[in-house]
């Protein structure tokens, strides 16, 4: 039975198809020889499958759901042609090939999802499935009422109308050694570095950015570099989330 390329590689453990999308587009998947296209249909019985002159073998044992306390210093990708630390080489020893899902900076740390769920992957990272990211900023200095309601209120970055980004101050530390407030900011989307794009045009510099949960998922006291299995009413919670109405989404 054919298949698109996208979803044979999702589904294989592979990489997301978002991923994949990217990895086809600069000419990096083959099959039979010849450069994919994104879209192309294949049959995996018959059809072989190569990444970077890798042969990709049909199927998977079983579907793994993961939660990562990602450090700060790794790439969010299963691979990088720069040779950098990727959240990858964190869960090597898990036995099956995991992706991420989403991004997380590579000078940000926290709460990251990774699975080999192809079509969980592709729901969760669509525009229409906003589900909310709840971060802890920490900021040098102290953060003036008016700066919060900027931050909470509209903003245009890179020329995109985002959607509010509900923030409030959790703590504000007097070490004069280490004068810095502590954001909480919940996001419903992910644009690229948006939380530090954010904080910078109004004058903030951000010293630490921390995931602390998705949706109903939190960190809690996940140590850095570590990662737990998700329990079984967490990945029904995933998969039974909803996308919102447009209308609402803008409130």
């Amino acid at each position: 039975m054919e298949e698109r390329i996208q979803k044979f590689l999702a589904d294989a453990g592979i990489m997301s198809r978002r991923a994949a999308e990217r990895e086809i587009a600069r000419g990096a998947v083959c099959v039979n020889g010849v450069p994919a296209e994104i879209g192309q249909k294949i049959d995996p019985e018959r059809d072989k499958v190569s990444v970077n002159g890798k042969p990709v073998e049909n199927g998977f044992k079983r579907y793994v759901y993961i939660m990562l306390n990602k450090p700060r210093g790794y790439v969010t990708t299963a691979s990088d042609e720069r040779g950098r630390k990727t959240v990858v080489d964190l869960v090597s020893d898990i036995g099956e090939r995991i992706y991420p899902v989403g991004r997380l900076d590579m000078d940000s740390d926290g709460l990251l999802l990774m699975t080999n769920d192809g079509d969980l992957t592709n729901r969760l990272t669509h525009p229409r499935h906003e589900i909310p990211k709840i971060y802890n900023v920490e900021v040098r200095g102290k953060v003036e009422r008016e700066t919060l309601k900027k931050l909470s209120g509209p903003m245009n970055i890179d020329g995109y109308d985002i959607l509010p980004v509900e923030t409030t101050v959790l703590t504000m530390k007097d070490d004069p050694r280490r004068d810095t407030t502590v954001l909480r900011m919940e996001l419903y989307e992910g644009r690229n570095r948006q939380i530090r794009k954010m904080c910078e045009k109004c004058g903030l510099e951000v010293v630490r950015l921390t995931r602390v949960a998705i949706g109903e998922l939190r960190l809690g006291n996940l140590k850095p570099g570590c990662w737990r299995h998700l329990t079984k009413s967490q990945v029904e919670y995933l998969k039974n989330l909803k996308p919102k109405a447009q209308n609402e989404r803008r409130g």
